[in-house]
């Protein structure tokens, strides 16, 4: 074992992972997704990138730099990770049990790689994944966020087509049109996978019917 080898962290008994293109809008779905159901939790992922103007660190990532995170690879620290845009980004198996410990219900922000790690490892878990409703709005959405250019925007449609071949492994598809709607049909869907048998806070056990 690697000095310093962290814990594993114990399997959750349901946890939520959300994908999408970049461009798609799933930031802003998982905000409003945190704001509605109390009982999820985001997950703060690590990344190397640098933070934008308006994010802060330990809220929408822990920043750090390219050798602190292939030091926590070597350590076994994630449950995820992936490299996404030339910058690694992962889950911590420290956030998660942190999360769980709070009695909370892990959010998963993450691309197709990591979602793919996550399933391998928790098949039971809820994955949904966020599509544009067109190609043409998804390079519209890139292109009006001002901070790429026309190569890096062509790179990103690129990469989104890439990963949109991976939607057979996601439980869901929602098209986020109209941005209250996505997150209406997401509400549905956790309220639906929560009174399924055999998975979600119901695994393991027997319906409790009243006399």
């Amino acid at each position: 074992m690697h000095p310093g080898q962290v814990t594993v962290v114990p399997a959750p008994s349901w946890i939520v992972v959300l994908s999408a293109p970049s461009g798609a809008g799933k930031t802003t779905v998982v905000r409003a997704l945190l704001e509605r159901e109390p009982r999820l939790q985001f997950a703060v992922s690590h990344t190397t990138r640098p933070p934008r103007p308006h994010e802060a660190h330990g809220q929408d990532y822990y920043f750090v730099a390219r050798d602190e995170f292939r030091d926590l690879i070597e350590r076994g620290a994630f449950v995820e990770w992936a490299v996404v845009h030339g910058h690694f980004y992962g889950t911590s198996q420290a956030e998660l049990r942190r999360i769980l410990e709070a009695g909370k219900t892990p959010l998963l922000d993450i691309d197709v790689q990591g979602a793919y790690q996550i399933q391998r490892r928790w098949p039971h878990g809820l994955f949904i994944m966020l599509l544009p409703p067109s190609w043409t709005v998804l390079e519209q959405r890139l292109r009006q966020r001002g901070d790429l250019t026309d190569e890096q925007v062509r790179r990103r449609i690129g990469q989104a087509r890439q990963e949109v071949r991976w939607a057979w492994m996601y439980d869901y598809w929602v098209v986020n049109d109209v941005l209250d709607e996505a997150v209406e049909t997401i509400e549905a869907i956790l309220w639906s996978d929560r009174h399924r048998p055999g998975v979600g806070p119901s695994q393991g056990r027997l319906p409790v019917i009243p006399e």
